[in-house]
């Protein structure tokens, strides 16, 4: 439902990152079970998506949040508190999906049928955001689509989104109004 609350809600309405806590990474690199467990439960869903909309593929998308937490187990002890856990993660999360792509030497499309495997499956639950997630990976461009994931999935704020893709506010302000608007108008027909 978040995706589509922010297509055809008010996109002034405000969307908050998951509350993580800055000190469940000394925990975590402690080796405290819970503590990893916790971060886990407040982001891999957000972890998941992220991944999924630059990769278009939900195998590498799970193994890349596999590998996000992996990374971030081992190396939570090099945290360093600044007051963005979640852009830390998502950074890596980037990262990991950026080397993947790389390595596949081109952007790959989805498979039909792993495009409807992946719209079928649990990790989208609503039915709502599978209709929207798929208009937005018919219609978005890649750029598009990762600011309108980051934004109404991760609840990032755009300046953090600016920071983290390393573009000009006023740029991902644009093209996440301009996303919304297209997916509104692809979408007035289905509802």
């Amino acid at each position: 439902m978040l995706i589509f609350a922010s297509v055809v809600s008010d996109p002034l309405e405000k969307k908050r990152n998951p509350n993580i806590d800055e000190a469940l990474f000394p925990r975590i690199a402690e080796g405290e079970r819970a503590a990893f467990s916790e971060l886990y439960q407040k982001t891999s869903g957000s972890v998941y998506a992220y991944a999924f909309s630059l990769l278009k593929n939900r195998e590498e998308a799970e193994d890349v949040m596999q590998d996000t937490f992996l990374k971030l187990r081992g190396a939570a002890h090099l945290y360093k508190p600044m007051g963005k856990p979640f852009a830390f993660i998502l950074t890596i999360t980037r990262n990991l999906c950026l080397m993947q792509l790389r390595s596949r030497r081109k952007q790959a499309d989805i498979p039909e049928e792993d495009f409807e495997k992946t719209l079928g499956s649990s990790e989208i639950g609503d039915q709502e955001d599978k209709l929207v997630l798929s208009a937005a990976l018919k219609l978005l461009t890649q750029e598009e689509l990762e600011i309108t994931v980051l934004h109404a999935v991760s609840g990032m704020k755009h300046r953090e989104i600016a920071s983290l893709l390393d573009l000009p506010l006023s740029t991902v302000l644009s093209k996440y109004n301009r996303s919304l608007k297209k997916l509104r108008r692809e979408l007035e027909g289905k509802l």
